[in-house]
């Protein structure tokens, strides 16, 4: 790479990371190719993205972003994200198909650098899609329960007059 290329690199990163609700360090020495491919497919549909970056240049985007504090060692694939539950979600499920290859090392989450087990409890929050359905459900439960009422009222007036 030239040193443009790099500053490139490392101004796009730069931007990314700033916009970014949460970043996910992950060690995936040993992955296939193809592995590697379905952890793009899966972050894909999340808007998660996924780069894998030389740790000098990414330490350099990250302190540029304000978002320091994260010790990078050997090799590390990165995943950030607008939505920090969905960038954990894809993380941890990824993690755990793939224990033996793929490791969550750190993260940067809510303004600070975040332990492994952050990331694993806030991948099994449900996503705001979700909690919409719960609340829906629950709202809807006594208009349900009302309607099996009368219909069950309707019935038992319709066997006595019968």
């Amino acid at each position: 790479m030239t040193r443009e290329e790099k500053a490139q690199l490392i101004a796009a990163l730069e931007a990314d990371f700033k916009n970014s609700e949460a970043i996910v360090v992950c060690d995936y020495k040993g992955l296939s190719v193809k592995k590697l491919e379905e952890l793009r497919n899966a972050a894909r549909e999340q808007d998660v993205k996924v780069q894998v970056v030389k740790n000098t240049l990414a330490n350099i985007a990250l302190n540029n972003a304000e978002k320091s504090g994260m010790s990078l060692k050997d090799t590390n694939i990165f995943l950030w994200g607008a939505d920090q539950l969905a960038v954990t979600k894809v993380a941890a499920k990824f993690a755990e198909a793939n224990s033996e290859l793929f490791v969550i090392k750190t993260a940067f989450i809510e303004g600070e650098v975040a332990p492994v087990s952050k990331v694993v409890a806030l991948s099994k929050m449900p996503s705001r899609n979700e909690l919409i359905a719960m609340l829906l459900q629950v709202w809807n439960a006594p208009i349900q329960n009302f309607t099996i009422g009368l219909n069950a009222l309707k019935e038992k007036k319709e066997n006595e007059a019968a």
